[in-house]
Formats: structure tokens, sequence, C-alpha cells
């Protein structure tokens, strides 16, 4: 099922809106990975209010962007750090399976190219990660999120040089994990 979207930039003044947006994406939509444990879900949701959410979005180093429906509701958000960290990718669940994703991370990936951003990086629930490995990143492991619950470290190479199974000069191919940024 396809949403009607459209892709734009966030300001501070989508703040409030976006902070509804992510603390019902995590209650909602991450339940399968916070299991409804109240000191889990207050550490996750811990940073998440508008006052946070607009210095994120006001930021000269991040790249915040929205998804918003003809009707002017926020369905998704992404925001990219300068380092190539895809610090947040959030999705209504009712917005869920109809695009929004997919194109806020091309959007970003976009972004992360002009930069000359060369990996990206992010922490994913793990009931999020099959969806990131759709959109070509691969999934380093386990690790824990700042806020304790364990999470997936997930990277996709926008360098074709180090695209997994890539050739060297001499044939070989690339090891699996290799740190493009330096």
């Amino acid at each position: 099922m396809s949403t009607r979207f459209e892709i734009r930039q966030a300001t501070p003044a989508d703040a409030s809106a976006a902070c509804a947006l992510l603390r019902r994406s995590i209650e909602v939509g991450c339940k399968a990975d916070h299991a409804g444990k109240p000191a889990v879900l207050e550490a996750w949701l811990g940073n998440k209010t508008a006052a946070n959410v607009a210095t994120w979005f006001s930021s000269s180093s991040n790249y915040a962007i929205v998804a918003q429906s003809p009707d002017g509701t926020l369905l998704g958000l992404c925001l990219l750090t300068q380092a190539g960290k895809v610090a947040l990718c959030y999705v209504l669940p009712e917005a869920l399976r109809g695009g929004v994703g997919r194109a806020l991370l091309d959007a970003c990936e976009q972004q992360a190219r002009a930069w000359s951003i060369k990996k990206l990086q992010l922490h994913s629930p793990p009931s999020a990660s099959a969806f990131f490995e759709r959109q070509g990143f691969m999934n380093a492991g386990k690790d824990t999120s700042c806020f304790g619950m364990e999470s997936d470290l997930l990277w996709k190479s926008l360098d074709a040089s180090c695209e997994v199974g890539a050739s060297s000069p001499g044939g070989a191919a690339r090891k699996r994990f290799c740190n493009c940024n330096g």
C-alpha cells in the first residue's frame, strides 16, 4: 500500500509534531523491542522532548528531514549526522510499509553523498533491522544502545569500492567490513 507524502527539510517548528511521532513510533511500533518494560521505555524516551528535537533539527551538523502527508501530518522523520550516523529513522506505525522509510533513507543517502560520506551507520532495534537490511545495510552484530537495550549495529557503504564482494585489482574479494571513512 502506497501512501502519498512529500519529503522535506525539518525545521524547529516541526519539533512538537516530530517528538509526538518519535514517541508513538517507539511506544507502539517498537513494542516488541521494549516489551513494555517501563525502565527500558523511559530510558529510550528520555531525550525525546520537543526542546531536544528542535535542537537536533537546528544543528548545522545534522540533516533532518520529515515525510509529510498532504493534510500536514508528519508520517516519518530521519536525521543524519555529518559523521555518517543515521541517528533517527522513525515512521508512524500507521504509515509503515507505505514507502516512507525507504524515501527518508534515500534522501539521507543523497545528502551523505553530497557531504562526501562514504559509509552510513546506525543502531536499530531488532524489530526494524530487517527493514534496514532490505535497504542495503549490513548487520555487523549486536550492540547495546545508550539506553541499555540490545540493538543491531548496521552499516552501508556508499562507496562502490567497499561493497561486499567487490574485487580488488588482483581479483581477490574485499573483506566484508571496511572502514571507508578512514
